[in-house]
């Protein structure tokens, strides 16, 4: 194609790795959300949750900052977490702080879950992706990605975990 309204067309190269990187992690995710619903009838963003709210003091987390942690939309995450709890893994309340927010906190059944599903979760992510590339590749993808992150969403909730 020729170059249109200042449009930046890919080479064959970026052409290529472009769509390989769309379809790997179209495949990559959709085989890390069936290994769990498989295993455990829980689904990769449910895991995610799960994971979110083990990290935080008390285990638990405003719904609002849980929907950004993940880059999901609100509605979204409501619907999600309240499966979740009537799956007894999660709990919401009112903020104790202002009475306004709601809090989603994980409950010891859903930390036992996390507990019995991590190993699996753990050895698709290096079976499917770590260990098919170098230790310098990977480090690679961290460094792109967290470039792509920052491009779109600046502020993060999650920036402050990164090394």
């Amino acid at each position: 194609m020729s170059e249109s309204r200042g449009t930046r067309w890919l080479d064959a190269e970026q052409q290529a790795s472009w769509r390989a990187f769309v379809v790997g992690l179209t495949l990559l995710l959709d085989r890390l959300d069936a290994d769990l619903q498989h295993e455990f009838n829980l689904s990769l963003t449910e895991y995610e949750i799960l994971v979110r709210l083990s990290e935080r003091p008390e285990r638990s987390m405003r719904m609002a900052q849980l929907a950004d942690s993940l880059a999901h939309s609100r509605s979204r995450v409501t619907h999600t977490v309240a499966r979740m709890q009537k799956a007894g893994l999660v709990v919401r309340s009112t903020s104790p702080e202002d009475g306004r927010g709601i809090v989603c906190t994980l409950t010891d059944r859903g930390q036992a879950l996390l507990v019995e599903a991590a190993p699996v979760h753990v050895h698709g992510v290096r079976d499917y992706l770590v260990d098919l590339a170098t230790a310098e590749d990977f480090a690679a993808l961290g460094r792109v990605m967290n470039a792509v992150s920052d491009r779109l969403v600046e502020g993060h909730p999650e920036a402050d975990i990164r090394p």
